[in-house]
């Protein structure tokens, strides 16, 4: 007979779960040594694994109180892809000890749960009351000894729609590369890069136009910091990223620099400042830009975010 509650349904079965059990010893020390949440050994049904996750004394991250939480969970490990999903009709148990049947709750309208990576995991925040549990004519709780069970049929399987994933950077660490350029009056190339260096996962150059560039060509020196492998980067991918460029004044520690937030991406790589400084006031004597005819440029680089495609 079934009971229904809440849209869930409890039942009573002589068969025991197809997929799974775990059975606890002593169950009252679990508590006792401050054990809010167990879970299983992975075990495999219709072609995935899973875990059983139980809280016995009920799931404090929700406030449940006075009941015992018990859910199934995906080992995402055995999903093909990042964006495959699977709906899933699942069965959880607890044995009656005192008639060799089952408890059997699941879901009262049959309703299939989607699993994937954002939600891997599902199951009944109240399966049983604590009160219920341990009462000795129940059968559950013998000898301080119960078990829990699963059964998991896998009903459907599919590839969600492309899509990506925005990923910001909470206290993100911000990265400095010095690059020292001599000889800055013979430079005749239209633009130079520095050494690759790291930054976040990721690697970039300076680009420096002696001459300028764009708005800024004949009148300033134009700075740049690029993705050095910016093909390596999916169509979708971005990096959210502040910087800081910088000409470091080597008599007075005066430096001169622009910062800003950029997005980077493999279609557009390099961004900076077309007129960053004068090439007049660079080159000035007066000033400590380029002495000896050399100059340090610094880059500072801070990864504030970071967008992936989800498949």
């Amino acid at each position: 007979m079934d009971i229904l509650q809440d849209g869930i349904s409890r039942s009573i079965s002589d068969a025991p779960p197809a997929h799974y059990v775990v059975r606890v010893e002593l169950f009252s020390l679990l508590a006792n040594n401050s054990i809010e949440k167990y879970v299983s050994e992975k075990f495999e049904a219709g072609g995935y694994k899973w875990k059983l996750v139980l809280h016995p004394s009920g799931n404090k991250g929700k406030n449940i109180k006075d009941h015992i939480s018990l859910y199934l969970a995906l080992d995402e490990a055995s999903l093909p892809h990042p964006a495959w999903e699977i709906y899933v009709n699942f069965r959880l148990f607890l044995l009656d000890q005192n008639t060799d049947n089952f408890l059997v709750v699941q879901d009262a309208t049959g309703k299939e749960r989607r699993f994937y990576k954002m939600k891997a995991e599902w199951g009944f925040d109240k399966f049983i009351t604590l009160k219920e549990f341990n009462d000795a004519s129940k059968g559950y709780l013998v000898d301080d000894t119960c078990a829990f069970g699963a059964e998991v049929y896998v009903c459907k399987e599919r590839s969600r729609s492309k899509g990506e994933s925005i990923v910001m950077v909470k206290d993100s660490f911000t990265y400095k590369h010095v690059w020292e350029i001599n000889n800055f009056s013979k430079l005749d190339l239209e633009f130079y890069d520095s050494k690759t260096f790291n930054a976040g996962n990721y690697e970039w150059k300076i680009k420096l136009y002696p001459k300028g560039n764009g708005p800024g060509f004949g009148s300033h020196l134009s700075l740049y910091l690029a993705l050095s492998n910016p093909s390596t980067l999916s169509p979708v991918s971005k990096i959210y990223a502040q910087i800081t460029l910088r000409i470091l004044d080597q008599k007075q520690a005066k430096h001169h620099f622009g910062k800003a937030n950029y997005w980077f991406s493999s279609s557009n790589h390099e961004r900076g400042a077309s007129r960053l400084i004068p090439l007049s006031y660079f080159t000035s004597q007066y000033q400590g830009f380029l002495v000896k005819d050399s100059c340090l440029v610094e880059a500072e680089v801070q990864i504030l975010g970071v967008v992936e495609a989800l498949s």
